[in-house]
């Protein structure tokens, strides 16, 4: 499930490679995993949770 999909980093993690930072990857829902540990847990949202959030966020 996971490794078919895209996943982005945010333009403010860096460009380094050990950057602490979380990647999203976004299809009907959004996944959000740690970028150190690519093969680990998984945040699953569903579209609306996930845009409730960005809502908060902003």
């Amino acid at each position: 499930m996971t490794s078919e999909r895209t996943w982005r980093k945010s333009s403010y993690s860096g460009s380094s490679t050990d950057s602490a930072c979380v990647e999203v990857a976004l299809s009907a829902d959004a996944l959000v995993r740690d970028s150190k540990n690519a093969s680990g847990d998984v945040l699953a949202f569903s579209a609306p949770a996930w845009q409730s959030l960005l809502s908060w966020l902003d």
